[in-house]
């Protein structure tokens, strides 16, 4: 289904964009993804707050967030509670020949793939980003906190992974420094403490990192941010690629080498579910 910022729900098989919309010919613009669980969408303020970091890091306008929400909950509900979906949230600079930047949303059915990596794991092969750790710092122009709608790389890396026979990719900084996936945030567990990457190694601010975050002290885990390699990996207790949509898929597999299944690999799962919903729940409450 197809909804515009003024939340009409629009026919989704029915053109919308321009063909010098900068979104298609430029990937000028950024998105979030957000997952509809229970007619409801999960993390949203974070999602929306994130919406506005990209859009700023874009010199786009800022986003109407009263409008995104009245969209949103236009969309939730023609969905329906009954199933899950993915939501996307589009913001482009607009047409190449000027006017207001474009702004919609689509929700769809939760892809198969994300079922099988909730359920069973995932392998995954690491490959170099290319970049040092202090890009973000040093060329801001680089966006590498901003979720632009320039994915291209990140598809590619997906792609060169399944030629590998792997599932999907942690990158690497040139300084061998583990930063995240093209669409995830790495989490590691070492007995009870769970660590991720600093985002201002130029990683994307995880949603759903974030949520976990914000309730594992409560449940006897302790939180930090560190810097890692892909040695750590191999040597910590558990390994997950967090996102919005998927949740937590547990890596089972690494450049080859199996990883044991930690004893708290359901209750990591739990949690990041319970994050999702809880943070939500408080935000609406507030």
């Amino acid at each position: 289904m197809l909804v515009t910022l003024d939340g009409v729900v629009r026919d989704p098989d029915a053109p919308l964009l321009h063909a010098d919309d900068l979104a298609a010919v430029r990937g000028d613009g950024v998105f979030e993804t957000i997952l509809i669980r229970d007619g409801a969408p999960c993390t949203l303020e974070l999602h929306l707050a994130r919406l506005g970091n990209s859009a700023a890091a874009l010199d786009l306008p800022r986003p109407d967030a009263g409008a995104w929400r009245a969209a949103i909950a236009v969309a939730a509900d023609e969905w329906g509670g009954d199933r899950e979906g993915i939501m996307r949230l589009v913001y482009s600079r607009g047409r190449e020949s000027g006017g207001k930047p474009t702004a919609y949303l689509t929700i769809g059915p939760v892809a198969e793939r994300v079922i099988a990596a909730r359920r069973d794991g995932i392998s995954v092969c690491t490959l170099a980003r290319g970049y040092s750790v202090d890009v973000a710092a040093t060329a801001p122009w680089q966006l590498l906190g901003a979720k632009t709608l320039s994915y291209a790389t990140n598809m590619a890396a997906l792609r060169h992974a399944h030629t590998e026979g792997a599932d999907d990719v942690i990158f690497t900084s040139s300084e061998g420094l583990v930063l995240e996936g093209p669409r995830s945030t790495v989490l590691v567990a070492r007995d009870r403490t769970l660590i991720t990457p600093p985002v201002e190694h130029g990683i994307l601010p995880g949603t759903t990192q974030q949520a976990l975050f914000e309730i594992a002290g409560s449940h006897r885990f302790r939180c930090e941010v560190a810097a890692l390699r892909p040695a750590d990996l191999i040597a910590a207790d558990g390994v997950w690629l967090l996102s919005s949509v998927t949740l937590a898929a547990r890596v089972h597999t690494l450049d080859g080498l199996a990883l044991p299944e930690p004893d708290i690999a359901g209750e990591v799962s739990s949690l990041v579910d319970l994050a999702v919903g809880t943070v939500g729940v408080e935000e609406d409450a507030a």
